[in-house]
């Protein structure tokens, strides 16, 4: 990731409009601000969701809220907790992610 050509700024989330994404279970609610080709989330995922898709597209995750669990296709799982990140290239690793009791994430893509 190359970042050129932004300025510095500040970002107010509570003034960035939230939109609904539907999962298999469950929904999440994503803020979103774009920086050049830097996209840059605020989700909150409701208890109980599912991903309805395989992702496989790079991602830095950082866990504010909640609990988080990723399943990669291969079968292998990880869970974020506050404080706990992670970081996956584009095509990588095909994953998806879930939350029993809800999760707050920052993502920058």
């Amino acid at each position: 990731m190359e970042m050129q050509g932004i300025p510095f700024g500040t970002t107010d989330w509570a003034s960035i409009p939230r939109t609904e994404h539907a999962g298999d279970t469950g929904k999440a609610y994503w803020q979103t601000c774009h920086f050049g080709s830097i996209r840059v989330r605020m989700v909150e995922y409701t208890p109980g969701y599912l991903a309805d898709h395989w992702c496989v597209k790079g991602h830095i995750l950082l866990c504010t809220d909640g609990e988080l669990h990723t399943e990669l296709a291969d079968g292998r799982t990880f869970t974020l907790k506050p404080g706990m990140s992670y970081q996956v290239a584009d095509n990588a690793e095909p994953h998806r992610s879930r939350t029993k009791i809800g999760a707050k994430i920052f993502i920058v893509d």
